[in-house]
């Protein structure tokens, strides 16, 4: 019998702490490594695999993109930016769309939007106000907006002209309102991701858009990880009734296929202006038909209501096999983005959901993240279930270091 494949990377710069797992191939919500053996795919990517994997749909229309055109510069036209910016403009009820390769340079082309806004009005010192647990991405800008400490060590000074405060706290944004006039926008993720699938409440939500009006700034929401019908809804302020001024989306919104976009009202539609901002790759061609594919099979087959429900199903499962084990803080999230909150690190379980053929995310050190296409069934919910509860109560069940 052939010994396992063992992953080595000897000349791959070391940034990522990887399982000794190397994956061939997936079919829908499953995946398999390079020696053969199956995995129920949990994490989707990080709420990127939509779709899952190889929808014949998709492949089909990324083939035939493919052998037409896949980049060209922005320079020209491209049809299918428009063809999606009008998607994403019908979805959420905003104005324009900037396209990009990934979520921190949507979140990038906010910040810069938030500083224009300021700028234009004569503000030459503009602030923007962040929030407690926040992750916005690893550039110099959005890593100074985001919270952890762990991300920010190294990499000082931060930028400056950000003022933090906590989550779901309406007086302490009022507060800090009053306190740093130069706020610009009030940025935030609708359900914090790597901060701990920590959602804002939608009464704060509300309160934001209103707080945001009454000072004329703008209120931009990070839908990068909870948006693309991951909740149930296709962007997850929805559920608030509310709209943002800035929404930049990435993850989920090319099943795969980088992308990156900032969709924006009236508000903040006209802040940018040629020679403002660009791109080499952002809007190209095969990005932009998986966007125009993915919306399209998404809305067809249903995929919002089958997040909601599965979601809901699989929430369900999670609490009835945790009831009363000791450990378990709180299950949280909305549809298929779901965090198990523990009372202690637990990264091991990376290794041992694995060992029991199911991949999942750890997030915040002690969070065990869910994130998986949006095409799950009702089984395969079912089957995450049985094999995470079972090792989250042995971990627990463990003494502590």
């Amino acid at each position: 019998m052939n010994a396992p494949v063992v992953p080595s990377e000897p000349h791959v710069m070391q940034t990522y702490g990887r399982l000794p797992i190397a994956l061939s191939h997936g079919q829908g919500c499953w995946v398999w490594d390079v020696n053969g053996r199956r995995y129920l795919d949990g994490l989707g990517g990080i709420a990127v695999n939509t779709l899952g994997h190889a929808h014949p749909r998709l492949v089909g229309a990324l083939q035939e993109q493919v052998a037409k055109l896949i980049h060209c510069s922005n320079y020209y036209h491209v049809p299918l930016q428009e063809e999606l910016a009008s998607r994403l403009c019908e979805l959420s009820g905003l104005s324009v769309a900037f396209f990009c390769n990934s979520g921190l340079e949507a979140n990038e082309a906010a910040l810069k939007i938030a500083r224009k806004f300021g700028h234009d009005r004569g503000n030459h010192n503009p602030e923007v106000l962040v929030f407690e647990g926040a992750f916005h991405g690893r550039s110099i800008a959005t890593l100074s907006a985001t919270a952890n400490p762990k991300i920010h060590a190294g990499f000082g000074p931060l930028v400056p002209g950000f003022v933090r405060v906590p989550l779901n706290n309406i007086e302490a944004v009022e507060k800090a309102l009053a306190e740093h006039p130069n706020i610009t926008a009030v940025f935030l993720e609708t359900i914090q991701g790597e901060g701990g699938v920590n959602p804002a409440r939608i009464e704060f939500l509300q309160a934001l858009r209103k707080v945001c009006d009454k000072h004329d700034i703008l209120l931009m929401l990070d839908e990068v990880q909870c948006g693309i019908g991951r909740t149930g809804k296709w962007f997850a302020h929805q559920w608030a009734g509310i709209q943002p001024d800035v929404m930049p989306l990435a993850k989920g919104l090319g099943s795969g296929v980088p992308i990156g976009a900032v969709v924006c009202g009236p508000r903040a539609a006209k802040v940018m202006q040629p020679g403002n901002h660009g791109t080499t790759f952002g809007g190209n061609p095969l990005a932009m038909r998986a966007g125009v594919e993915t919306l399209k099979i998404m809305s067809e087959d249903g995929l919002l209501a089958n997040a909601e429900k599965v979601g809901a199903e699989l929430k369900a499962a999670l609490q009835a096999g945790l009831v009363d084990v000791a450990g378990v803080v709180e299950i949280r999230g909305q549809g298929l983005m779901l965090g198990i909150a523990l009372d202690r690190p637990c990264g091991a379980l990376l290794g041992r959901a694995a060992e029991a053929g199911l991949m999942i995310s750890v997030t915040a050190d002690k969070v065990v993240r869910l994130v998986p296409a949006l095409i799950l069934s009702s089984e395969e919910a079912a089957q995450i279930a049985q094999i995470l509860c079972p090792l989250i109560k042995a971990f627990l069940s463990e003494p502590q270091a």
